[in-house]
């Protein structure tokens, strides 16, 4: 609850230091006396925008301190340990606003930005009034508003989680089909590619291997005639071996006979008859090495000619063939995989749609029975509030699928017998827009409601029996909720647990200030018979007003 607010230098306040208990307090005062400056100053430490002009004159800076004191599991505790901020029970919300425009925000005094403290306020307080449209305006209110009352925060939960998962599921579903629809694209060329070069089966090193066997076939082609020729004239028919061999013979055979002369001879025709036969043996292995098949040569080349054409082809070297039949393969094959993952994605993603959709509808029908319980306990509110002629509905119509589920939540209300339903804030005077949301909020209580609720003049224009109800209805809400009250209601005032009255004060000649004071018993009497009887208090309107106390104790 708002335990303490702690303003200086706002507007017409120069220095103000206020408690707030538990129950109802009411803030009451003339018109003018300043009651609208002490909200837009609470406002400001909420993270309302900042203003240079609330500023008091002649002061550089005006300052705004509120005071929580809220349970350890409250959320807010919980979004001041996401922001690193220490909580020890209470949470102190404050805003300086400088005269040159500038603001600073801070929270348990760690400097933060207004966006973290309107989210921390809005877990601790809320301001209604004729002209507050935030909780009735925005479908996304009502529909958080009704899951509240109906207790399916724990069912919109799941909601909310089954729709991630859902939608998780498709993203990559849909991310493992953009793959493969690319990858489907080159598929006839992969295959065809792949069945090429599964054919052509080119090897590592093959093409220098090839070049070289052609090379020295094609040299060999050049010499193997001149290697038989050679054969030919040392060893063919026209070879002189044989009549050199025979006259070796009759020279060995005569040598007896003839010693001496013959040796050197001899010996030199050995040696050439040798020289010849070695030759011969020579040139056959030369034969024999530099024979070849042509038809070897020409499948040789055939296939030097084939991988090179492959090579040109897909543009890479022939030694990069074998490679790229393998990236060709793996390709081939993740495309299969894929396709087998992708029916997995798709068999899970509709398994997730599935299980949202149960939710959402289970959801649905949750939201459909509170809706008519919301709505009954609303209209038994309203003849209370001089609203009897008025209906009230909560509308659950289907909507598109969300993170919220499949349904759109309004409240709408019939203000007269007969005339067309409509949006609450369209069909609703100002006066009427207040008390349904009083009637609202009696409902909510403890379900659907920030700790604190102020109400702004929501009495305004209306009698005095219309008063009472609504004094009576705020202190229900009194005896759940902390609840302030800005009231020109004396049956409101005289229910009150604390009472502040506002009041303008000079402050020298030519200037005033706001004050606010707490109340005693008799001067709270005071000032119900003030409000009651106008400027002139009576001793009747005094006696109204121990009335008014007494029937409200």
């Amino acid at each position: 609850m708002l335990a303490a607010l702690s303003i200086r230098d706002i507007v017409l306040i120069e220095r103000l230091d206020l408690e707030f208990g538990a129950g109802l307090t009411v803030l009451t005062g003339e018109t003018g006396a300043g009651k609208s400056i002490l909200l837009d100053a609470l406002s400001l430490a909420l993270g309302a925008r900042g203003d240079a002009a609330l500023v008091r004159q002649g002061a550089e800076q005006g300052q705004v301190t509120a005071v929580f004191d809220v349970p350890l599991d409250h959320p807010a505790a919980g979004l001041l340990a996401e922001n690193g901020i220490l909580f020890e029970g209470q949470i102190i919300l404050r805003r300086v606003q400088g005269a040159d425009g500038r603001s600073r925000a801070f929270a348990n005094d760690q400097p933060v930005g207004v966006q973290l403290l309107r989210q921390l306020a809005a877990g601790l307080v809320e301001i209604h009034g004729q002209h507050d449209d935030r909780a009735l305006v925005e479908a996304d209110a009502h529909r958080s508003l009704l899951d509240a009352h109906g207790g399916l925060g724990p069912a919109a939960g799941k909601v909310g989680a089954a729709w991630r998962e859902w939608r998780q599921a498709a993203g990559l579903a849909e991310m493992a089909e953009r793959r493969l629809s690319a990858v489907r694209a080159e598929a006839d060329y992969l295959r065809a590619v792949s069945d090429e070069l599964a054919d052509l089966a080119p090897q590592p090193g093959e093409e220098e291997s090839l070049a070289e066997r052609r090379r020295v076939m094609m040299q060999a082609e050049k010499i193997a005639g001149d290697i038989a020729e050679a054969l030919e004239t040392v060893a063919g028919g026209a070879s002189a071996m044989p009549t050199l061999s025979s006259l070796l013979r009759r020279l060995e055979r005569k040598r007896g006979s003839v010693a001496g002369p013959l040796d050197p001879a001899i010996e030199a025709l050995a040696r050439a008859v040798n020289g010849l036969a070695e030759t011969a043996a020579a040139l056959e292995v030369a034969a024999h090495d530099a024979a070849y098949d042509p038809q070897e040569l020409e499948r040789i080349e055939e296939r030097l000619f084939a991988v090179r054409a492959a090579s040109r082809k897909h543009n890479v070297p022939v030694d990069a063939l074998p490679a790229l039949a393998e990236r060709m393969r793996a390709d081939l094959a993740a495309l299969d995989a894929g396709e087998g993952q992708l029916r997995e994605l798709q068999a899970g993603v509709a398994k997730a749609k599935a299980a949202y959709e149960a939710a959402a509808e289970k959801l649905s029908q949750g939201r459909k029975r509170a809706a008519k319980a919301l709505a009954g306990g609303v209209n038994a509110e309203l003849p209370a509030l001089k609203l009897e002629r008025a209906q009230f509905f909560v509308e659950v119509e289907e909507d598109a699928p969300g993170e919220t589920g499949v349904d759109r939540v309004g409240f709408v209300v019939r203000t007269n017998p007969g005339s067309r339903a409509g949006p609450l804030m369209k069909v609703a005077s100002g006066g009427e827009l207040a008390r349904f949301l009083l009637a609202l909020k009696v409902c909510l209580a403890e379900k659907a409601s920030a700790p604190t609720l102020i109400f702004d003049e929501i009495d305004t224009a209306v009698g005095g029996t219309v008063s009472d109800a609504i004094g009576q209805r705020l202190a229900r809400l009194a005896a759940k909720l902390q609840v302030l009250a800005v009231t020109h209601a004396p049956q409101v005032a005289a229910r009150a647990g604390q009472h502040y009255l506002i009041a303008k004060e000079p402050r020298g000649r030519d200037r005033v200030a706001t004050d606010v004071t707490r109340l005693d018993a008799a001067r709270r009497r005071e000032e119900i018979a003030r409000m009651l009887a106008g400027s002139t208090v009576t001793d009747e309107a005094r006696a109204a007003a121990d009335r008014l106390i007494v029937g409200a104790a």
